[in-house]
């Protein structure tokens, strides 16, 4: 039998104090990043607005841990 390696995951660390929405440019607060590898940074406000859409997209996922995501219950349905 021939064992078979499992790379680790990759890990997403949440966005840098000077990282900006995608949206309006406030202060990042989520970033996801999506099947092909591309990465959306948003702030608290867009982040939870839109997490019913954005759980669609969403392969992984960090918040700021001061920020508590809408989609992260989501995400573990």
């Amino acid at each position: 039998m021939t064992p078979t390696l499992t790379p680790p995951p990759e890990t997403v660390s949440p966005p840098a104090a000077d990282e900006r929405c995608d949206r309006c440019n406030a202060a990042g607060k989520l970033r996801i990043t999506l099947s092909g590898g591309s990465e959306l940074v948003f702030c608290g406000h867009h982040a939870n607005k839109y997490a019913e859409d954005l759980v669609k997209i969403t392969v992984r996922y960090a918040t700021d841990p001061e920020f508590t995501w809408r989609g992260a219950d989501l995400m573990a349905n």
